[in-house]
């Protein structure tokens, strides 16, 4: 959910001082690369400069090119190391401790971008940590109006230890753990993922331009100049916050806004919980204060409390009557503040948050009853009316990643584009929910956008249906777009080498960001062991194939039940099934498991005609599997009109 404009790293750990011959910055210590493939090794060094690059037992040399680039294909390697790369020209590059094996990109938005600390059981997965065989490299991230010839500086190659696998991919480590724990081949990812994100983000502007959906769009799009475009958004929201509050106010008077006695009668108002960018700031960065009085009783202030703020996007200060009582930097991480009995005082109190966003949402934005004050005899919730003001507009002035297609496509992807890789793992949609049946058109048309760059082939891609959330309350009776995502999702199997991993049963009704990501890691790996690496497991739950009614009664066929049909462990009744008749309304149907079959009926339904399963944004409560445990695909037997159909990609310049 995360859109972070510019991220400061550190130098990758390249072994040089000072040279002319410069790898690709994707080139470092601890890195991986493809097993059984040539391999490509690029960079730039001084016109005409001849350049030597050794592997192993290979030694091959070429000459940069007039403008310095230069590229060597080394020959295909078979899985082994750690050897080092050796680089020379007028000087020399070594670098070290490199493994040859597979290498996956992993992508998408906030719950690929996830990292284990955030995840369940995070002290245990840390520390338990121990594959210096499974290596990770985070792409920074980084928006650009033309395709970029490299990544960004970033923070290196790093092996699975306790001290660096908290910050690896969640989805990404354990895919890799399954992985190597079943091949014992070492696995490398490339994390580049932003959270928040559309996919049209993630796609080139040539594959857009030249597909029918997206044609129109494209051809009325001038060039993009971010330089311009930030200048004319930082303008116009100087403007907007001038008639929102009068203007921007100067140090000093931001310095009393945390204080117990300033006085805030003119500041408006907010809800919160809630984005800004869904009520008063639509398309702001930057930095705004809230403001709440509470009142309490002699008995509450003397016990001190526990001040739980949920998720604030991105770093909050928060101050209790002027004094500060705790501050976090992380727009996925929860806070809860300790709050000392001399702090608080019987009658008034103000709670002060300073909320900076540097992309993306921005506020206080987690669940209202996660907004509390709590002692230890009751608690006082905080959602509600809060009052606010706008007291700086940050530097990137809402340019993100979505501003504009193909950003992140330029920045983050096409240059890893000549890297030998194994293939795709990717967890996106959420934010391309409301326009989900474009997502039949637009998710398609990225992949095969990356496979014509990559010049691999029809690499395998592999990636996440959206898990169950209650986004809106869609449901059969007044539609989902979050089930019409998963639908497009299930649409896009069609491409060869794909696969998709069912999350249904993992998400949480109440957080986008499902913290079990240990299941979703282990059924992308379930789907390349089988496809990939000859393995004999099953990797998918049962698929609808057929229907038929009698009278009554609706039959459906299922494949993919590998051991037979049942229901999620402990569950007495099949949930997660509807029928409707010819009036198009859809009832809880009752279900039984007959061999390959489910036989549905709904007393409200004396002729049924459609068949709905998990069709809802929150479709927890499906329980159909197979008996190796792997839920089945939610799916509808109709094809009605469904909301988003007339939803479209649109792009806003001002």
């Amino acid at each position: 959910m995360k859109r972070i404009l510019l991220t400061v790293v550190i130098l990758c750990s390249v072994s040089f001082v000072f040279a002319q011959v410069h790898p690709a910055k994707i080139f470092s210590d601890s890195m991986v690369l493809q097993r059984d493939r040539p391999i490509p090794v690029w960079g730039k060094a001084g016109k005409g400069e001849k350049i030597t690059v050794q592997f192993n037992k290979q030694a091959k040399t070429t000459v940069a090119a007039n403008d310095g680039h230069w590229r060597i294909d080394l020959g295909a390697e078979k899985a082994g190391g750690p050897y080092p790369l050796i680089i020379s020209g007028s000087d020399k590059v070594i670098i070290k401790d490199i493994l040859v094996g597979d290498v996956w990109i992993c992508s998408g938005q906030s719950n690929m971008e996830w990292t284990v600390n955030n995840s369940k059981n995070k002290e245990i997965e840390v520390a338990a940590a121990n594959f210096p065989r499974i290596r990770h490299i985070k792409i920074a991230n980084a928006i650009a109006d033309r395709p970029k010839e490299d990544i960004g500086n970033n923070s290196g190659w790093h092996s699975a230890s306790p001290a660096f696998a908290g910050n690896f991919t969640a989805v990404g480590y354990f895919f890799a753990k399954e992985l190597y724990q079943k091949t014992n081949i070492p696995i490398g990812l490339i994390n580049t993922t932003w959270g928040g994100t559309d996919v049209e983000t993630w796609t080139s502007r040539d594959a857009l331009a030249k597909n029918a959906e997206f044609k129109e769009l494209m051809t009325g799009l001038p060039s993009l100049n971010l330089d311009s475009m930030m200048g004319m958004r930082k303008k116009a929201m100087q403007t907007k916050i001038e008639k929102l509050q009068g203007g921007l106010p100067d140090a000093s008077t931001i310095t009393q806004w945390k204080e117990f006695s300033f006085n805030d009668k003119d500041w408006q108002t907010m809800k919160v919980p809630g984005l800004w960018e869904q009520q008063a700031l639509p398309d702001f960065d930057g930095t705004v204060w809230f403001r709440k009085t509470i009142t309490l009783s002699a008995s509450q202030a003397v016990q001190g409390a526990d001040l739980l703020l949920g998720t604030i996007d991105d770093a909050d200060e928060t101050y209790i009557n002027g004094v500060k009582v705790g501050s976090t930097n992380g727009y996925n991480l929860n806070r809860i503040y300790i709050i000392a009995p001399r702090v608080l005082k019987e009658g008034k109190n103000v709670i002060a948050i300073k909320v900076d966003d540097t992309g993306g949402g921005g506020g206080l934005y987690g669940q209202q009853e996660g907004l509390l004050l709590r002692f230890k005899n009751g608690e006082l919730p905080l959602a509600g009316e809060w009052k606010y003001r706008v007291a700086s507009i940050g530097g990137s002035s809402s340019v993100g990643p979505n501003s504009y297609p193909s950003l992140l496509y330029n920045a983050m992807i096409n240059p890893l584009t000549p890297f030998a890789i194994k293939g795709v793992i990717w967890y996106q949609g959420e934010n391309n929910a409301g326009r989900a049946y474009q997502y039949r058109t637009a998710f398609p048309l990225m992949i095969t956008d990356w496979r014509n760059r990559w010049k691999q082939g029809d690499f395998p891609f592999y990636f996440v249906q959206l898990a169950s959330f209650n986004s809106g309350g869609g449901n059969s009776t007044q539609g989902s777009n979050w089930a019409e995502l998963r639908e497009a999702q299930t649409l896009t199997l069609s491409l060869p080498n794909t696969g998709m991993a069912v999350t249904t049963d993992i998400g949480e009704p109440k957080d986008i960001h499902p913290k079990n990501k240990q299941d979703v890691g282990k059924r992308l790996a379930a789907i390349a062991l089988n496809k990939l690496y000859g393995k004999a497991n099953v990797y998918c739950g049962p698929v609808y194939q057929s229907m038929k009614t009698e009278g009554s009664k609706a039959i459906l066929n299922f494949s993919n039940i590998a051991s037979g049909l049942t229901m999620r462990a402990g569950a007495v009744n099949l949930e997660g099934f509807e029928v409707a008749g010819a009036d198009r309304k859809f009832y809880p149907a009752v279900g039984v498991i007959n061999g390959d079959k489910i036989i549905l009926s709904s007393p409200e339904v004396t002729m049924p005609v459609a068949v709905h399963y998990a069709w809802a944004d929150d479709a927890g409560n499906a329980n159909l599997f197979n008996k190796e445990g792997f839920p089945a695909l939610p799916f509808r037997t109709d094809q009605w009109k469904g909301i988003t159909a007339d939803a479209k990609y649109r792009i806003t310049l001002k």
